[in-house]
């Protein structure tokens, strides 16, 4: 499946279009960070009517994901989708599927580098670097 994710500001998923508000970026402050990540997955005619799992995952430059809290737990969000052929669309289109994950507060160190990194059904399916900046 391909996948397209930006970073954004402020986004939401309606009716399977992306409202997107100060997206593209791949440089930030660092500190506390409130962002959003955008997704659109390609699902091919194929692979419509079966439920499929994702994982998003925040992870440093080094590819470790990172972990937050008391107890540390990973920076992630999990879950399935699944998508019906619509009427009337020609066999063998491909459908979209799209969704945004929020994030509020993520505490970024100084002149880090860091990716979201997706997996669709366990496999590697896109990622979107950043980077903070120094001060």
């Amino acid at each position: 499946m391909e996948t397209v994710i930006l970073l954004c500001d402020h986004a939401e998923a309606i009716n399977g279009k992306l409202y997107i508000m100060g997206g593209g970026w791949t440089i930030c402050s660092p500190g506390p960070r409130n962002m959003a990540v955008a997704v659109r997955i390609n699902v091919p005619w194929t692979d419509a009517n079966e439920k499929h799992k994702f994982a998003l995952f925040l992870q440093d430059e080094a590819g470790r994901t990172i972990e937050l809290g008391d107890p540390p737990k990973p920076v992630m969000q999990t879950g399935d989708f699944e998508l019906g052929r619509p009427p009337g669309v020609v066999p063998g289109s491909d459908l979209d599927f799209t969704a945004v994950f929020g994030f509020i507060g993520l505490p970024l160190e100084t002149d880090n580098g860091y990716r979201w990194q997706l997996e669709i059904n366990g496999e590697d399916s896109g990622h979107a670097s950043f980077r903070t900046r120094t001060n």
